[in-house]
């Protein structure tokens, strides 16, 4: 049955969200995020699916309040899944109560999602904790938006203080506390973007925290927390002790692939900013490509260099009709543990692997073997580098090179770029030299120069320099790991 549910998205990282959540979004028709809602939980949802910002900013609404009550109430007509995404939780100063008395009224079924609440994310990711059992037993929690409305002197006394929306008069909350009778030493903080790689926190007191504020410039939204328990912080701080926080890495790889290495750099601290320049295309006929399943039996060596070209194969190989992986005589070849993995999830044992995970490791990996005579088939991407066929035929063996899947560059890259290199970026990461090469052409070499480049192996070091591009780092071993190692190595050289 379609519901509207009102979902909380956390406090800012995407992988506080929970699993009903999650759940919810993969299933929804329409989803309404607000400006405090981390955008890459959209990718939750089905592209087929609705996404309409009507997020709110101090003094700048894409939408009214009703206006949004007004969209809900129309889209859960319609009979859809609605998914209304709220930073934090929908009840804790989200106006979720204002939404739910909306779609009560109109007569329609709604649900409310729990969310991680800011004041508790801001707790964990400071190290702050709001109750400790020598410090504080009692939180209060209050919204600074209209400071005449709160009896400060009465919520001033509370041992842990949570300010929501109440930076921009912390000044005058901050005097009414104190002339309420709180000491002005009172540990104080602010903290803006809590939970995220771009956190930022002042430790100060009553007295100092508002001059504090003003002199760094910091803006809305931002979280104070007032009480004892500020103390703690140098003690339990973690976050931002991780080693590449602060640290925003542009993560270039195709879209369905990007997460093997934007999540350890993440778990790494990083902000990681996902610009795929490549995306992974259908082959453009698969005749030779259908043709040499048909005779599988017939090759003495299956040669993979990418997963890609592993599962593009496979796929293939289901729509074969009677030709199924029995038919597989001959031995297995890979690249590296990566398509190695990829061939084992479908219990293929690989017979060799290449120590370097290029095309010259491959031709080392396979010097011990009497190749003459030997037929070999390569499925691979239709544009690549010619020395694996071309030294397998000098060394006697009848290869057959065929087209599984084509890369080309997604028709956005340009835009998407531009929008993506006008703010401080910190890394680029290349795992290829298609996504170098897809990224140069959008945007110029120039986009480059000014930013640290990290490279996964030679061969897209040597695309790079060939366009001008300094190499950073580069990845060894030449995997994805490899390439974390190496931009994790150069952060704790760099300290």
């Amino acid at each position: 049955m379609s519901k509207v549910w009102l979902v909380g998205a956390g406090p800012g990282d995407p992988e506080l969200i929970t699993l009903k959540a999650k759940r919810l979004l993969e299933a929804a028709d329409v989803v309404l995020y607000d400006h405090l809602a981390s955008t890459s939980l959209l990718a939750f949802a089905p592209d087929s699916a609705e996404l309409i910002y009507v997020g709110k900013k101090k003094s700048d609404h894409a939408l009214s309040q009703e206006q949004i009550c007004e969209l809900l109430v129309d889209r859960g007509r319609r009979e859809l899944n609605v998914v209304r995404l709220k930073g934090g939780d929908p009840f804790m100063f989200g106006r979720g109560g204002e939404e739910a008395e909306a779609l009560s009224d109109a007569g329609l079924p709604f649900e409310v999602v729990p969310g991680v609440t800011s004041p508790l994310g801001i707790a964990a990711y400071t190290g702050v904790p709001l109750t400790h059992r020598d410090r504080t037993s009692v939180v209060t929690f209050v919204t600074g938006h209209d400071v005449a409305k709160i009896d400060w002197a009465k919520v001033g006394g509370s041992e842990t203080l949570v300010v929501f929306m109440g930076l921009s008069q912390f000044d005058e909350i901050a005097a009414r506390i104190v002339a309420g009778g709180r000491a002005a030493s009172t540990p104080a903080m602010a903290v803006r973007w809590g939970t995220r790689p771009d956190q930022a926190v002042l430790t100060g007191t009553l007295a100092t925290l508002p001059e504090l504020i003003r002199a760094h410039g910091m803006k809305p939204p931002a979280t104070i927390i007032v009480g004892d328990v500020v103390g703690l912080r140098g003690k339990l701080s973690w976050f931002e002790k991780l080693p590449l926080f602060g640290q925003r890495i542009v993560v270039t790889r195709a879209k369905d692939q990007a997460d093997s290495l934007s999540a350890p750099l993440r778990q790494l601290g990083a902000e990681v900013v996902e610009l795929p320049t490549i995306e992974i295309q259908p082959a453009r006929d698969y005749a030779a490509l259908d043709a040499a399943i048909q005779r599988l039996g017939e090759y003495d060596w299956l040669i993979f260099t990418s997963v890609n070209g592993v599962r593009c194969f496979l796929e293939r190989l289901d729509l074969a009709g009677t030709v199924d992986l029995r038919s597989i005589r001959g031995k297995l070849c890979a690249i590296g543990p990566a398509t190695r993995d990829a061939l084992e999830r479908f219990h293929l044992k690989v017979d060799v692997m290449a120590q370097e995970y290029v095309a010259e490791g491959l031709l080392r990996a396979l010097s011990g073997f009497d190749l003459n005579g030997a037929k070999v088939l390569i499925a691979r991407a239709a544009v690549a580098r010619d020395i694996l066929p071309d030294e397998l035929r000098r060394r006697g063996a009848a290869v057959d090179v065929v087209e599984a899947y084509r890369t080309g560059a997604p028709a956005d890259l340009a835009a998407r770029a531009a929008l993506v290199l006008q703010s401080k970026i910190d890394w680029i990461a290349f795992t290829s030299s298609s996504t170098a090469n897809n990224l140069i052409a959008a945007c110029g070499a120039e986009v480059l120069k000014a930013v640290r480049v990290a490279s996964i192996g030679p061969v897209t070091s040597a695309t790079l320099r060939d366009a001008g591009v300094e190499v950073t780092v580069e990845a060894s071993p030449h995997t994805v790991p490899g390439l974390v190692s190496a931009i994790l190595m150069a952060g704790i050289i760099e300290e």
